[in-house]
C-alpha cells in the first residue's frame, strides 16, 4: 500500500524513490539548508525527522493564490472538501483538491496573514495567523515529516515548524508558537449554499493532476505512511478520525452516532455530506465522512482539527480521549 502510494506521488512531482531516515544529519542538511540553526532544537532525536520523498519546496507552497465567486465555480464536485476561512466577514473556501497538492496557502483574509495547511498524511487541516511577535512569517514545505506529519518552514529564518501543533522545533525562531484560527473543513456544497457570493480559491497554475488523490484508500490502512511510533490507546484503529480540540480528542465514529455533543463546555455537531480526501481515486467520490463543527457555548466556531488517531497519540500522548460511556 505504503509503496504504491509514494510511487504514485514520486512519479507525479517527478521526485526520486529515495526515502528514509537516512541521513538524519544536521551536518548533511546543512547544504541545502545554511540559513537554519541546527544548534536550536526540542527534537530529541534527529532519527524523528524523516524524508518525505519531497526536496525543500519540492511541494510548492501557494503565495497569494487567486479567488473567484463561489457562483462562478465548476470544477469542483458538490461533495469535496474544502477549508473555510471567515475573518472579519472575509469569507473564502480554500479547496482540498489543490491542498493536496500545494499543503499551504500563504494568504491574507479580513487583513489577517494567514497560512491554510493541510497535511494529508495526518488529514490535519489547519488555518493560522502567521504573524508572531518576531514579524509576519512566509511558510513553504520542507518535505521533511516527524510522526508522519508535515514539517514547514519560514522563508524568514528557515526555522522548522510542526504543522500539527504550530509550534517552532528547530531554528532561530524554536519555541514560537502560531495561534490557530477558527476554521473548518466542510463540503462545496455546504459552502456555495452559504456563501454563493463568497470566494473561492482557484485552481493554481502548476502541472497538478488536480481533483486526483495520490493517496487512495490510505484512510482505510491499518498502519501510517513513515511513522514509528505507539499506536493509539483504547483500541482506536491508527487512521480513525478524531476531533481535536486543544489536548482533548472525540472520536468521529461517536460523534456521527449522536450528530451533536456537549462536553467540556463546547458543542460538536456532525452532518453527512463530505467527501473523504483520501479514499477513492477521484476526490469528489470518497466515502462520506461528513463535516465537523465546533463551538462555545455562545455558538462562536472554535479552533479544532479532524486528524488521524495516530497523530492526536504522537503529539499529545497525555491527551484525553473522550469516549464517552
Amino acid at each position: 500500500m505504503f509503496n504504491r502510494i509514494f510511487l504514485v506521488l514520486a512519479q507525479t512531482l517527478g521526485l526520486s524513490l529515495a526515502v528514509s531516515s537516512a541521513s538524519a544529519d544536521p551536518n548533511f542538511w546543512k547544504f541545502e539548508w545554511p540559513k537554519t540553526n541546527f544548534e536550536q532544537t526540542s527534537v530529541s532525536s534527529w532519527i524523528e525527522i524523516m524524508s518525505g520523498g519531497p526536496p525543500k519546496d519540492g511541494i510548492p507552497a501557494l503565495n497569494n493564490p487567486d479567488f473567484g465567486k463561489a457562483s462562478e465555480e465548476t470544477r469542483i464536485g458538490g461533495r469535496e472538501p474544502v477549508i473555510t476561512v471567515d475573518i472579519n466577514g472575509d469569507v473564502r473556501a480554500y479547496p482540498v483538491r489543490y491542498l493536496t497538492w500545494h499543503e499551504i496557502a500563504n494568504d491574507t483574509v479580513g487583513g489577517v496573514p494567514v497560512a491554510v495547511t493541510f497535511c494529508p498524511l495526518c488529514n490535519s487541516g489547519i488555518t493560522f495567523d502567521r504573524r508572531i511577535p518576531q514579524g509576519t512569517l512566509t511558510f513553504g514545505v520542507s518535505g521533511k515529516l516527524r510522526n508522519s506529519d508535515m514539517v514547514m518552514f519560514d522563508r524568514e529564518t528557515e526555522s522548522w515548524w510542526q504543522q500539527a501543533v504550530g509550534e517552532a522545533i528547530v531554528g532561530d525562531l524554536l519555541g514560537a508558537q502560531l495561534k490557530q484560527l477558527p476554521t473548518w473543513m466542510e463540503s462545496w456544497d455546504e459552502y456555495r449554499t452559504r456563501h454563493p457570493d463568497g470566494l473561492v480559491m482557484l485552481e493554481p497554475d502548476f502541472p497538478r493532476r488536480y481533483g486526483r488523490n495520490p493517496y487512495v484508500s490510505y484512510d482505510s490502512s491499518t498502519k501510517p505512511f513513515l511513522y514509528n511510533g505507539e499506536m493509539p490507546p483504547h483500541g482506536i484503529p491508527a487512521l480513525e478520525r478524531v476531533v481535536r480540540v486543544g489536548e482533548s480528542a472525540w472520536p468521529l465514529t461517536r460523534l456521527a452516532t449522536l450528530e451533536q455533543v456537549t462536553e467540556n463546555g463546547i458543542t460538536l455537531s456532525w452532518a453527512a455530506g463530505q467527501a473523504s480526501a483520501l479514499d477513492a481515486p477521484q476526490i469528489g467520490k470518497g466515502r462520506d465522512v461528513g463535516t465537523v463543527r465546533v463551538r462555545d457555548q455562545a455558538g462562536n466556531d472554535l479552533p479544532h482539527d479532524v486528524m488521524f488517531a495516530f497523530a492526536f497519540h504522537a503529539f499529545w500522548p497525555e491527551g484525553d480521549w473522550m469516549l464517552g460511556e
